[in-house]
C-alpha cells in the first residue's frame, strides 16, 4: 500500500538528520527505493544511496552476448553516497562530483589521490549518474533539466557498487524532482539499461540475482549481519576479471547460505560465504592475496571479496566485534575500512 506525505513530511526511521522512505510517495510521485534516505528541501532532492555486498557469488555460463550467467546474492549495507538533483527550466543537465570531506582528508593523509581507491571520479556521460538521468529523461519526454551534485564515500572499482547505486539514486530523485510518478517496476527497466546492478539497489534489501545481475529476486526472512569491509589501494576492471575467471564443473548452490541467513546464523553465514571470481581477481592483484593474509589473522566468521573486487567484507559477531576488527586492520596499516551492518528496506512499493 502506498502512503502519501506532503512535501517535507518524511515517514519513516530517522537516520540522523534524514529520514528513510519506504513506499512513500508526494502526491502522485512515488519513491520506489526501500534502502536509500531521501529527503527533500524545495525544488532540491537529495538521496542518501548504499553501497552493496556479495555473500555468494557463482558464474554459471558465458553468455553470447558477452555477459555471464551470474547467480549472486547481494545486500545493501550501511555506507553511502550522496547524491543532490534539483529540476532547472534551461533544459540542460548539469553535473559535479566530489569525494567527500572525510575521504579527501584521507587522500591527503595516506598519500592515495590517484589511486585505485581514491581516483579522480568519473565526470560528465562517463558516469552512470549521468547517464541514468539522461535516459529517463529521453523516455520520459521530459523538457525540463536537471542539477545534479554527487558526493562520494563508496570506494571505487572495489566491488562495492558506488556506481551503480549513484545510478539508481539518480533516477529516484529525478522521477521526484520532474513528477513523473513512475513504479520501481519502470524505473528498473531503465535502469537495467544502464548497468546490470543498478536494478538491485531500486528493489532494497537482500536479494538474489541472476542472469547478468538484472533479474532479481528479494529475500524473506533475512536476518541482519555486521561487519567489516576493506579496501587495498588498488582496484581491479570488472570486465577483465570476469575474463580470466574459469567455470566451475561443478557449481555451487546459493541455499545454504539463504537458509543459513534466514535463521540469524550469522556463524554459517561466514563459512558458507562464497565467490568464483576471487581466484581469478588473485591472479590479476597481489592485493588479493595480501587481504586473504590479512583476514586469515583475523577472529571473523568467515571472511570473502565482494563482486569482482578487490574489497574484502568479514563477517562479525556483533557490532562491537566489527569495530575492532576495523580497528585491528587500520592498526596493521589498511586506510580504507568500514565497519557496517546490512540494511534491510521494510515494505515494497509495487
Amino acid at each position: 500500500m502506498i502512503r502519501t506525505a506532503g512535501r517535507g513530511q518524511l515517514q519513516a526511521a530517522s537516520l540522523g538528520h534524514v529520514r528513510m522512505i519506504a513506499n512513500v510517495s508526494w502526491g502522485n510521485v512515488v519513491l520506489p527505493a526501500r534502502d536509500m534516505y531521501v529527503r527533500r528541501r524545495g525544488t532540491l532532492v537529495e538521496v542518501q544511496t548504499p553501497a552493496k555486498v556479495n555473500l555468494f557469488l557463482e558464474v554459471l555460463s558465458r553468455r553470447a552476448d558477452g555477459y555471464h550467467e551470474i547467480e549472486t546474492l547481494m545486500t545493501p549495507v550501511g555506507l553511502f553516497d550522496r547524491v543532490s538533483l534539483a529540476a532547472n527550466s534551461t533544459g540542460t543537465l548539469s553535473f559535479t562530483c566530489r569525494w567527500s570531506r572525510g575521504v579527501e582528508s584521507q587522500r591527503r593523509r595516506d598519500g592515495s589521490a590517484g589511486t585505485g581507491t581514491w581516483e579522480a571520479i568519473p565526470a560528465g556521460e562517463d558516469n552512470l549518474l549521468v547517464k541514468s538521468v539522461r535516459r529517463l529523461r529521453e523516455l520520459a519526454g521530459v523538457r525540463q533539466g536537471a542539477d545534479m551534485a554527487l558526493v562520494k564515500r563508496i570506494p571505487m572499482a572495489a566491488g562495492l557498487g558506488g556506481a551503480s547505486s549513484d545510478a539508481a539514486a539518480g533516477l529516484a530523485a529525478a522521477n521526484v524532482a520532474w513528477g513523473l510518478g513512475w513504479s520501481r517496476r519502470r524505473l528498473a527497466e531503465v535502469a537495467a539499461e544502464i548497468g546490470s546492478d543498478v536494478p538491485f539497489f531500486l528493489q532494497g534489501g537482500p536479494c538474489l540475482c541472476r542472469g547478468r545481475g538484472e533479474q532479481i529476486e528479494s529475500i524473506t526472512g533475512w536476518q541482519p549481519l555486521h561487519m567489516v569491509v576493506v579496501k587495498p589501494p588498488a582496484g581491479l576492471s570488472t570486465a577483465h576479471v570476469y575474463r580470466v575467471c574459469r567455470l566451475a564443473e561443478q557449481t555451487r548452490s546459493v541455499d545454504a547460505i539463504l537458509a543459513a541467513g534466514r535463521r540469524g546464523d550469522a556463524v554459517n553465514v561466514g563459512r558458507l560465504l562464497f565467490n568464483r571470481l576471487e581466484q581469478a581477481a588473485e591472479q590479476l592483484s597481489p592485493w588479493i592475496e595480501r587481504l586473504q593474509n590479512a583476514c586469515d589473522r583475523l577472529d571473523c566468521l568467515g571472511y570473502r571479496m565482494s563482486g569482482s573486487g578487490t574489497s574484502f567484507v568479514g563477517i562479525c559477531r556483533h557490532a562491537d566485534h566489527a569495530r575492532r576488527v576495523a580497528a585491528r586492520l587500520r592498526a596493521a596499516g589498511w586506510s580504507t575500512v568500514f565497519a557496517t551492518r546490512t540494511l534491510h528496506g521494510a515494505s515494497r512499493c509495487e
